[in-house]
């Protein structure tokens, strides 16, 4: 079988040995104590969610476009350093054969330079995803998160797919995803994880 080039090849699966476990308590007040899954020291119960590092990210980059690049979409005009926002995130341009992408990180409340360079990480991984990079990896943190803000003790797989994936999978043109979208704005359902399904599905067109 043939690889996959150029962006084709960002929607490839990762290896097993590309994936990471983050642990993530089911609730932000969780006690914390020794995971017997993974070894760490955080808060319990928790899931712990599939996602791809830094360095697999920038391979499987590689491999599309050797020429790709990012850059940050505010600058400070005297120093040049990225300018981050009253969260302390910053946005980012992705650019994969001469296609370009927004993306944003952040590094959770943390400060210094390694938090600026895991910051910048979690951007690009996030404009990745916008290409499709991990996409299915993106799609169970987003379920995880939705059943924390709701408070729901149970664990995210046994949420049940929402009706409108079926229907932004069997898509067969951009018209059809623009109708989805219209839609969805519509009647409040137009949700960060909807809105990535269609630009994912948009891309594969």
């Amino acid at each position: 079988m043939t690889e996959k080039t150029g962006l084709a090849r960002l929607r490839e699966p990762f290896d097993a040995n590309q994936i990471n476990k983050l642990p993530k308590p089911y609730k932000a007040d969780s006690p914390k104590g020794k995971c017997n899954e993974c070894g760490g020291y955080h808060g319990l119960p928790a899931v712990h969610l599939d996602y791809v590092g830094h360095a697999a990210l920038t391979d499987r980059l590689l491999d599309a476009d050797p020429e790709w690049s990012w850059e940050f979409v505010a600058t400070d005009p005297t120093t040049g350093a990225p300018v981050f926002d009253a969260n302390g995130g910053l946005w980012i341009r992705l650019t994969v054969c001469g296609v370009t992408r927004l993306g944003y990180g952040d590094a959770q409340g943390k400060r210094g330079g390694n938090a600026v360079k895991e910051a910048i990480g979690d951007a690009l991984r996030n404009a990745g995803m916008r290409f499709g990079a991990a996409l299915d990896l993106w799609h169970k943190g987003d379920l995880h998160d939705a059943s924390v803000e709701r408070g729901d003790d149970a664990a995210p797989e046994t949420k049940p797919e929402p009706a409108w994936r079926k229907r932004v999978a069997q898509a067969v043109d951009i018209a059809g995803l623009s109708d989805i979208h219209a839609e969805a704005v519509a009647e409040g359902w137009a949700t960060p994880d909807l809105m990535a399904a269609l630009t994912a599905r948009k891309a594969a067109l």
